[in-house]
């Protein structure tokens, strides 16, 4: 290895231990506003949950025991001290650790986040390719229309469509859930029909979600292509499918690999209206469910789930374009 990349991997190393020990603080003074607003927030969880005929004396005791008459700093220290040793209290809508309940949905929208990133970016750089290239042709014009839709429609709407086109209409894709509950877990069968179940959804989002990827690269192609050095190239005879797999789309695709991180990050947080939607088991849906269920400690640990991940698909990010173009360097 050269001094140069030897280099170059100190201080991407170094770079990344320091992003990790600035997200200590950004973690604290997060989780301190975060829980400032649920404790102002009206009403709490035992808010329409307990039985009509249990007395006002013994719901104030229950409130009680449940601490929510402590100071909000007493509160949050509570919390802070068992979340350091791995506790982050219980979910009173599920009755279950926060930790169990959100690994249990963890890894449904990581599978979800994983195949709809795949189909985002084989869409999306296919469809940017070919808009660029052919640019004003019908293709991209079709294309662009595409976009143009896309852009306007709301999640929660194409959603139901397709809904409403492949599950009621065509019966190609179950309306929703994430597996059958006739398969035993661990069997072929079982993991065959997670992924049957993943299809819809995840075609739904990667279909709504790759409108920017299209946009970024068709508009960088069609820069490229009217460029000094294409010009140069093309005027030295380098024949054109070289001018455009070497000048112009390894530069055209730099946007859209300084995204990527962020995009990865966003999909793992758990896209909340499409897993609404379809009745998906995902972090997403549980964190809308908690809010609307005032599962404050739910909603806190999620929060900052999605906080550590964005940290993450920055420097995710910042990585995968100093990889991408060894010219830029990550600081």
């Amino acid at each position: 290895m050269s001094l140069y990349h030897r280099k170059r991997e100190d201080d991407m190393w170094k770079t990344i231990v320091r992003r990790l020990l600035i997200l200590v603080p950004q973690v604290f003074i997060l989780s301190l506003l975060i829980f400032l607003l649920a404790n102002f927030m009206p009403g709490d969880a035992l808010t329409g949950k307990i039985d009509p005929n249990v007395s006002a004396t013994r719901l104030e005791e229950l409130r009680q025991d449940f601490g929510y008459y402590n100071p909000w700093y007493v509160k949050y220290a509570d919390w802070a001290v068992k979340a350091i040793h791995g506790d982050l209290g219980e979910s009173t809508a599920y009755k279950l650790p926060v930790t169990e309940l959100i690994g249990q949905r963890a890894g449904n929208t990581f599978w979800l986040a994983l195949v709809t990133t795949i189909l985002t970016y084989i869409i999306g750089i296919t469809f940017g390719i070919l808009s660029g290239r052919y640019n004003e042709r019908l293709i991209d014009k079709s294309i662009v229309f595409y976009t143009f839709i896309a852009l306007a429609m709301p999640s929660v709407v194409f959603g139901l469509i397709n809904i409403f086109v492949f599950s009621f209409k065509l019966k190609w894709f179950p309306v929703g859930g994430s597996v059958d509950v006739k398969f035993i877990a661990g069997t072929l069968a079982y993991y065959s029909n997670k992924v049957y179940h993943m299809i819809l959804p995840a075609m739904t989002g990667a279909l709504l979600y790759t409108v920017g990827t299209i946009q970024f690269l068709r508009s960088e192609i069609i820069d490229y292509k009217n460029s000094d050095f294409v010009v140069t190239a093309r005027s030295k005879g380098v024949p054109e499918k070289t001018v455009y797999s070497r000048h112009i789309f390894r530069n055209a695709l730099l946007p859209v690999a300084s995204f990527m991180g962020y995009d990865i990050a966003a999909l793992l947080g758990g896209s909340i209206f499409i897993e609404n939607v379809f009745s998906y088991p995902g972090m997403g849906r549980l964190f809308l469910e908690s809010i609307t269920r005032r599962d404050y400690a739910v909603v806190n640990a999620l929060i900052i789930l999605f906080a550590v991940l964005t940290v993450v698909g920055t420097l995710l990010s910042d990585m995968i374009i100093s990889i991408v173009d060894p010219r830029i360097r990550i600081k």
